[in-house]
């Protein structure tokens, strides 16, 4: 139950951590940290409006995408505590309850009829299927690491206490800010401040989207950086009691909001071709993160 909390709460000042450090590493004032949520609120307000080529799925898509993501942030334990779903195998569960609300996300963009929308969503789908990859051999790793197959038992059980596996857990934590830049689609992979219709990815699948709709959909995005952002703390938290545990998760949150902006301050968007030879490149830190836990483990013959 803490973990979803602190989830929530994290996922309110995330963006806004990102934005303010985006304004102050370009010089500029910047908005308030709380600007992101605001601007949710105002949509919220709104009534939504809908073209005619749409059909039901448009309609329900925003909230089945938000539904999946919430549902995948009951997974995730918060150290040594379960989460509220716990079970053997939670992660092949996390994956592809995420997998449904990207896929309605997906087909939400092809019903309105735009060949924009529809270029967007291709693309959506291509950098999901590479990072899916990235994301099995990481845990998978982990899972015979630990002998354990489910998050709260793979995460209490883990125990970094060498070199080498302080290393595994500094690329774990690389990969997954990967997973989350390109889940979230921002820099280098896409650029969310972008207008640019052919080289936009997901702000051009939420074109027809309006009020209440597109407010979903935003605060699904916040609460999907910091349900990431959990997991990360989680491979660090291990044990700690709640006294040690809450601050640690706190700071780690910030610091990946931190990360994020400083990246997508200093680093440009990769050309679309580019793009699916990066996330594939994950995939291959996942599998050194496999060898190194063969190593560990001494499973070389």
């Amino acid at each position: 139950m803490l973990s979803i909390i602190l989830i929530l709460f994290t996922s309110i000042f995330f963006t806004g951590i990102i934005l303010r450090t985006k304004s102050i590493t370009s010089g500029r004032k910047g908005p308030g940290l709380m600007q992101p949520i605001k601007d949710v609120i105002r949509l919220f307000k709104k009534g939504a409006i809908y073209s005619e080529t749409t059909s039901i799925i448009f309609r329900i898509a925003p909230a089945i995408y938000f539904s999946t993501v919430f549902m995948a942030c009951l997974v995730i334990p918060f150290g040594s505590y379960k989460g509220i779903v716990s079970f053997d195998g939670d992660f092949i569960f996390f994956a592809y309850i995420l997998a449904l609300g990207k896929f309605f996300s997906i087909i939400s963009a092809m019903d309105t009829g735009s060949s924009f929308e529809g270029m967007g969503a291709s693309r959506e789908a291509l950098y999901s299927m590479f990072a899916e990859p990235a994301f099995f051999i990481l845990i998978g790793s982990f899972a015979l690491f630990t002998g354990n197959t489910s998050f709260h038992n793979i995460f209490s059980s883990l125990h970094l206490g060498s070199s080498i596996t302080y290393t595994l857990g500094g690329l774990a934590a690389f990969v997954l800010i990967m997973i989350a830049m390109i889940e979230n689609s921002r820099m280098p992979v896409d650029d969310p401040k972008t207008h640019l219709e052919l080289t936009m990815i997901h702000e051009v699948m939420i074109l027809d989207n309006s009020g209440f709709d597109l407010g979903l959909i935003l605060s699904t995005g916040y609460l999907k950086f910091a349900m990431y952002g959990a997991i990360i703390a989680d491979f660090f938290i291990g044990g700690l009691s709640f006294f040690w545990a809450i601050p640690l998760f706190l700071i780690i949150q910030i610091m990946f909001a931190v990360l994020v902006g400083i990246i997508e301050s200093f680093m440009s968007r990769f050309r679309m071709n580019h793009n699916p030879q990066f996330i594939l490149t994950l995939s291959s830190v996942s599998f050194l993160i496999f060898l190194g836990v063969l190593l560990v483990l001494d499973k070389f013959v």
